[in-house]
């Protein structure tokens, strides 16, 4: 069953219901299967597609918005300008076969650098902050170095959108220096009227484009799930979004 909705608090406008045709278009010339939840950053608009309030997925490689706090605040790297020493195993990605940085590690999505420091923090430290960031439900399983990839660990789209307002408002029990050092690297595009912070992320059937953009100063939160059928499939997390964006009036053509 398809779900589409919008939110306005204090206004009603048969314009903005208009959309909802619009975007089922979008997915369904697409062969796509998914959700999206877009909110504004005073909570008076959100407009959302597909989206049970029932349905969780695997966070995958968005994990890594967490993840990246949680290596800094433990101080397992100290600088952006830090080694990750590969241990030259030869794995799928080429990017991945080489020394990395956090900012190398976070943008190539680099499994192997994650893996290592998870294996560092361990399950306890993991579940104190994920009570701590009430990220999801909580859950990380019987393999640490796994548990956001194909573990117990599971988040709706409203989770994302929840975490990443913590995100952008440092309200979280993380020094303000390493929220801004993942902010740094969290930031995808800028090309002078728009600036997006993001992360993608894949694992099996769940892809995700998470994260918020500014556009002539307004602040919008975002969080995309589709299914993937084959790798083609990938380039509609972002895409989607976009187009989406661009259907609300929210972004130009």
């Amino acid at each position: 069953m398809k779900y589409f909705g919008i939110v306005i608090i204090g206004i009603l406008s048969a314009k903005l219901y208009a959309v909802e045709g619009e975007i089922e278009r979008l997915y369904s010339a697409n062969n796509a299967d998914g959700s999206i939840l877009i909110e504004s950053l005073d909570g008076t608009l959100k407009y959302q597609y597909n989206v049970n309030d029932g349905e969780s997925f695997i966070p995958a490689s968005t994990f890594k918005i967490p993840n990246t706090l949680i290596i800094l605040e433990e101080g397992l790297i100290q600088d952006l300008s830090d080694t990750i020493i590969w241990d030259g195993v030869e794995r799928e990605y080429a990017a991945w076969n080489k020394d990395q940085t956090l900012n190398t590690a976070f943008q190539h999505s680099c499994v192997w650098c994650y893996q290592r420091y998870a294996k560092k923090l361990g399950d306890q430290k993991y579940h104190e902050y994920l009570r701590a960031f009430n990220y999801g439900n909580q859950l990380t399983g019987n393999d640490i170095t796994r548990f956001w990839l194909d573990g117990d660990l599971r988040v709706s789209v409203e989770d994302q959108i929840s975490f990443l307002r913590k995100l952008y408002a440092g309200n979280l029990p993380i020094q303000k220096q390493h929220i801004d050092t993942l902010k740094s690297i969290m930031l995808s595009e800028t090309d002078g009227t728009t600036k997006i912070w993001s992360k993608t992320g894949w694992s099996g059937k769940d892809g995700w484009y998470v994260g918020y953009l500014v556009y002539n100063e307004k602040t919008w939160f975002f969080a995309n799930h589709i299914e993937i059928h084959q790798r083609s499939d990938l380039a509609l997390r972002k895409k989607l979004t976009l187009d989406v964006f661009r259907t609300l009036n929210i972004l130009e053509e």
